[in-house]
């Protein structure tokens, strides 16, 4: 049995002007054939993947096709789109006879000109496999699932936890490719759109409304003829014209019963739609003096504008400018991706103090320049090694130490991670034990300082992921769509 491997990912955050370009992807790695298994064994995506298949038993190849990852951006290049589907094409064209396909992709990518990424994938795909060869679909659960996803795919697996588990993905894509390889599952879908969406502050799924949601799912699992449940909060910052919250039930020869749980699933999220705006996030200067009065550190200020895990821009600037305006003392440190800053403090050197316009130079309709004046630091460019993450290391390009009074700022040129790992910081000699707070670019992934962390508290800046939905330029998603517009019944508006 010989089984295909393609791992392709990209969210799309379409408030952020900056497109993502093969450099972004080439930052995070993009691995072709026999690599892809030496790299990815045991990590990630992929790795739960290979480690079910291999646990199996079963005598199966695994041939590896492309492995492109990208952190969340801007829509992707035409270049970068056609990239992959050149990957893609001629690598499944050269596997020679497959028997299935493991395609693990995000599911809310969009192109310059393309608003459903994946499902062009799909298609690609199929060209060259035709309608028969099992397509098991890997998605993290903010994606976007469209109609042709649902058409072209064998079946669909989504992310279970928020944070995302997704060693757990490939490993459960892996078990129900086994069902149809060896079992003879036949996987049927039911899929339900929804006309909703929501800001990030509610998305983690232990705790509150979407806890409830997932669970459910979860439960619906532990019925033997459910192949997956997987609902899909879509990420909230993607202005496409099928985009909306979904739920996909997975089963087994059973139609009615799929048709049955999809609705109980969508029924339960739209009744939750109102817990899901709910917005924990203080203001800015609320949350600096709430970190400053801390008993004790370290504590996280969560950017959510400029949530770079949900692709930011990462130019914000607004909590560096309240904690110099309100004259706070603690060490705070804080990322900031910006390719211009970069290149004056390198020109500058190390050691030297400049005064420079800092923020603001990526996505101007959110952030405005602001003059400070700091000390360069450390210089590096090249890898940064990460621990407990999905690869073991990223190119961030050219970054450099910058101290602006009590804040000490690592300034990249490439988004990779921006300061989301204190591996990044621990890296550049810095040892964030020894600071008070920490302004994290990320509105969820707090996993990896929370062996650090004494509190999180989310800050409600304004940005390309601000929770404010309804200050966002939205021109493409379709309406009515709540909260935006006032609806009593999803069904009325469901495709």
């Amino acid at each position: 049995m010989r089984i295909a491997l393609i791992h392709i990912g990209q969210e799309t955050n379409d408030f952020n002007p900056v497109p993502t370009t093969l450099r972004d992807y080439e930052s995070f790695g993009i691995v072709e054939g026999a690599a892809i298994l030496e790299k990815f064994r045991g990590i990630g995506e992929i790795g739960g993947f290979l480690d079910a298949i291999s646990r199996s038993g079963h005598d199966i190849e695994i041939v590896p096709i492309v492995r492109g990852w990208a952190v969340a951006g801007g829509r992707i290049t035409r270049e970068a789109y056609g990239f992959f589907e050149q990957k893609i094409r001629l690598g499944l064209q050269a596997a020679g006879k497959i028997d299935a396909l493991a395609l693990q992709l995000h599911g809310a990518c969009a192109a310059e000109g393309i608003d459903d990424v994946e499902g062009a994938q799909l298609e690609t795909c199929r060209a060259v496999l035709g309608p028969d060869v099992p397509i098991v679909l890997g998605l993290d659960h903010h994606g976007n699932v469209t109609r042709r996803m649902v058409a072209l795919a064998t079946a669909i697996v989504g992310h279970r936890t928020q944070p995302h588990d997704v060693y757990d993905t490939g490993r459960v894509g892996a078990e129900v490719m086994l069902r149809i390889l060896y079992e003879g599952a036949r996987p049927v879908t039911a899929w339900r759109k929804l006309p909703l969406l929501s800001h990030q502050e509610q998305f983690l799924t232990a705790q509150g409304p979407m806890k409830v949601w997932f669970d459910r799912a979860r439960a619906v699992e532990a019925d033997s003829r459910v192949l997956q449940a997987s609902n899909y909060p879509m990420q909230p910052w993607l202005d496409v014209a099928e985009a909306g919250w979904s739920t996909v039930v997975v089963t087994d020869n059973d139609q009615a019963l799929a048709e049955k749980l999809a609705d109980e699933l969508a029924d339960l999220a739209w009744s939750l739609r109102a817990e899901f705006q709910k917005k924990d996030a203080v203001p800015i200067d609320e949350a600096v003096r709430m970190a400053e009065r801390a008993p004790r550190g370290l504590v996280v200020l969560s950017d959510t504008g400029d949530t770079v895990f949900g692709g930011s821009s990462g130019d914000s600037n607004l909590i560096l400018e309240a904690i110099l305006r309100l004259g706070v003392s603690c060490p705070v440190l804080m990322p900031l991706i910006e390719p211009e800053t970069v290149a004056a403090l390198v020109a500058a050197g190390q050691g030297a103090t400049v005064t420079l316009d800092v923020g603001g130079h990526a996505a101007p309709r959110f952030f405005t320049p602001l003059t400070v004046t700091g000390k360069v630091g450390r210089i590096h460019r090249g890898m940064v090694p990460l621990q407990n993450y999905q690869q073991p290391e990223i190119d961030m390009g050219c970054t450099v130490v910058f101290q602006v009074g009590p804040v000490t700022m690592l300034v990249s040129e490439l988004r990779g991670v921006a300061g989301n790992l204190p591996d990044v910081y621990e890296f550049m000699g810095i040892d964030p034990r020894q600071y008070k707070a920490a302004v994290l670019k990320t509105a969820s992934n707090f996993q990896y300082f929370a062996p650090l962390s004494s509190q999180v508290i989310r800050v409600d800046t304004t940005g390309p992921g601000q929770s404010d939905v309804f200050g966002l330029p939205w021109s493409r998603i379709p309406r009515p769509v709540y909260p935006l517009d006032p609806i009593d019944d999803w069904r009325h508006t469901a495709p």
